[in-house]
């Protein structure tokens, strides 16, 4: 058993923001009171339990809030397993309060068949925390032929994206959407023209000029998201812009939205922390797809997060070793590990300079890519699984690459100091991370 103490409960989902002790008990929350002692176990068990039996945890002046659902990270596995592998990027996810994870499809072979599918989840049993899956639109990320979605529903895959790789055939993404829609589960999608791609990776204007750099234009993403946000309309499908970058998408998004289109978009914490800017500091560490942009998009990204065009925060983890990250700028692959740093950065850049309270972004990191995901978040209440992070709202901690449970250390924010020091992870009721 665990009983935490004097614990801040901050969940969106019950929406408690109260001091409370909570009792866990095998894999459930068992009670929530003003005051639990250890004394008390007796009355919800039937019989005291000893000092060895209970796991007394003095959450004083600390946050407890609903464990943390990334609905965008990729696992490299199977495949690119030198990168990351489902076992370290689930430890990186426990270390950063993140207790369900939605893994891209992205890997090699591809999840496009229920063999890969498998071997994924077989795994993903294996580490403390959820770890999910999602399959590719199409055979192979070719674009050009549907995989069988309606068998890698039945397997359960948690959605469809070719993540990584735009859907550029019209048709098929029309013909996916209306299959996605038949079966309620949701489409993400990669938006990308690479006709506007130049060069991957930095943003077309200031910093690619300066660098001399081909760049990506803003309108490599508008393009795709305001066909997409079209289709989603006609179609009734449930889709969602990944990583959404441009001050011009949101507003598609939200322009969407009033018409009734079931879209979403995701935001992550490097979009709304940093601009084009960051790639003359960090170098190939800055390099994203989409790229980083400037600070008119950045300020737009934050204002779609506070009125809700803006659905989910999402990390697009995506680690690579240190000698592709040490290659030019034009050859290096594009992402950063993000599972570690999320909560902090979002307290950070959202929530410390009064953009959204606390309560809103543990709904944007935790029920809200759940349920978009079709998963139903049970929050901090008596009876649900507890899947909890316990932090330090404003203590200071410094990211360290050493520290890393990840096995990548592609970040531009190591040697930062941040907020949010994570002090336990718990998943199904174990203790998964501890600081």
């Amino acid at each position: 058993m665990i009983l935490i103490k004097n614990g801040h409960i901050v969940d969106p989902v019950t929406e408690t923001d109260a001091v409370k002790d909570v009792l866990i008990a095998g894999k459930k929350i068992l009670s929530i009171e003003d005051t639990i002692t250890p004394e008390d176990t007796k009355k919800y068990i039937g019989e005291a339990i000893t000092d060895t039996e209970l796991t007394v945890i003095d959450a004083d002046g600390l946050t407890i809030a609903p464990g943390l659902v990334d609905a965008h990270v990729h696992f490299r596995d199977p495949g690119f397993t030198y990168k990351e592998d489902i076992i370290t990027g689930a430890a990186a996810a426990a270390r950063g309060g993140v207790t369900t994870v939605i893994c891209m499809a992205n890997t090699k072979p591809p999840v496009d068949n229920a063999e890969t599918l498998h071997y994924i989840q077989k795994k993903g049993e294996e580490t403390d925390i959820n770890v999910l899956q999602t399959a590719t639109v199409t055979k192979g990320m070719q674009g050009k032929e549907l995989v069988d979605m309606e068998l890698l529903a039945s397997e359960g895959a948690a959605g469809f994206t070719d993540d990584g790789l735009p859907i550029m055939d019209e048709a098929v993404l029309t013909a996916a959407l209306k299959k996605a829609a038949e079966l309620d589960l949701p489409v993400s999608l990669h938006e990308e023209d690479p006709k506007y791609v130049y060069q991957a990776g930095v943003n077309k204007g200031a910093v690619s000029e300066q660098l001399n750099y081909g760049g990506a234009d803003r309108l490599a993403e508008e393009t795709m998201t305001a066909r997409d946000a079209e289709l989603a309309l006609k179609t009734g499908a449930s889709l969602c812009i990944q990583h959404i970058s441009s001050k011009n998408s949101v507003d598609i998004v939200r322009e969407y939205k009033a018409k009734g289109a079931d879209i979403h978009a995701e935001a992550t914490p490097h979009h709304f922390t940093l601009t084009e800017e960051a790639v003359l500091k960090y170098g190939t560490n800055a390099r994203m797809n989409p790229p980083l942009r400037t600070e008119e998009d950045r300020l737009a990204i934050i204002e779609g997060l506070k009125d809700g065009t803006i659905d989910m925060i999402v990390t697009d983890h995506a680690p690579h070793s240190a000698e592709e990250k040490a290659r030019p700028l034009a050859q290096a692959p594009s992402g950063i590990t993000g599972l570690e740093t999320s909560l902090a950065l979002g307290i950070k850049s959202l929530v410390q300079p009064g953009h959204i309270s606390l309560m809103k972004l543990i709904s944007l990191m935790s029920d809200a890519p759940a349920r978009f995901y079709r998963m139903i978040p049970e929050g901090i209440a008596e009876g649900a699984v507890a899947d909890l992070v316990i932090f330090g709202e404003n203590e200071l901690w410094t990211v360290r690459e050493e520290e890393f449970a990840s096995k990548a250390t592609n970040s531009p924010f190591i040697g930062w100091e941040l907020p949010g020091k994570i002090h336990y992870t718990i998943c199904g009721g174990r203790i998964v991370y501890r600081a």
